[in-house]
């Protein structure tokens, strides 16, 4: 049931493009109701919005909009008469959506609770994640797909390998580390947002400091 949705999660965490086909409208008798989604890409099909030609036609469609690298959503209305195969005699609107590949990176230092919590949410978005910790029984035992495990001594030496442009979350056992982190990121200057976890007065603590 709804293996679409493991299917999209599972394309978007291996950076692989997709189209997501929704049926938005129904109108008379349809093979399926609106709501009904599939999630094409370019060897595999996930899911179904009634099968028969509406399908096939869908499928071809998505297939060329991964072919051209489209980026914007597309919307069609099929009438399932006579041109189509199906006896059904209705209409069906469908919406397109492209799922481009994997663009946001997301360096997350801390394996405490809070980036325990955390980075499973980050794990079913279009994204990469590096999870980066001293200490090594603080991980999970099981780390989802899309999320690269990194345990280092020396946590502020990640930072030179990140790529330009990452989302930096900054969240240890440790304030010292966390200050030494916050400076490092901010030293390197080209990343995309930046987030440190701490109270009103750990914020103006920092801020003095690193001024």
């Amino acid at each position: 049931m709804h293996q679409w949705i493991n299917a999209l999660a599972d394309h978007q965490s291996r950076g692989e493009a997709c189209v997501l086909v929704t049926i938005i409208e129904e109108r008379g008798s349809t093979p399926r109701n609106a709501g009904s989604k599939m999630v094409v890409s370019a060897s595999g099909l996930f899911d179904t919005i009634g099968g028969g030609h509406l399908e096939y036609k869908a499928l071809h469609i998505a297939r060329q909009m991964l072919e051209e690298q489209r980026t914007t959503p597309h919307l069609e209305r099929f009438s399932l008469g006579a041109s189509l195969g199906q006896c059904c005699g209705g209409v069906t609107v469908l919406l397109f959506e492209p799922m481009a590949a994997v663009q946001a990176q997301i360096a997350v230092f801390g394996a405490g609770h809070v980036g325990r919590a955390l980075v499973p949410l980050l794990a079913a978005l279009p994204c990469r994640v590096r999870w980066i910790d001293s200490r090594e029984q603080e991980f999970p035992e099981f780390i989802p797909n899309g999320v690269t495990k990194v345990v280092s001594e020396e946590p502020v030496d990640e930072v030179a390998a990140l790529p330009p442009g990452c989302y930096c979350i900054v969240m240890t056992h440790n304030h010292q580390l966390d200050m030494e982190l916050t400076a490092a990121i901010l030293k390197r200057n080209d990343f995309t947002w930046f987030g440190l976890i701490g109270s009103k007065t750990k914020r103006v603590k920092f801020e003095h400091r690193l001024r």
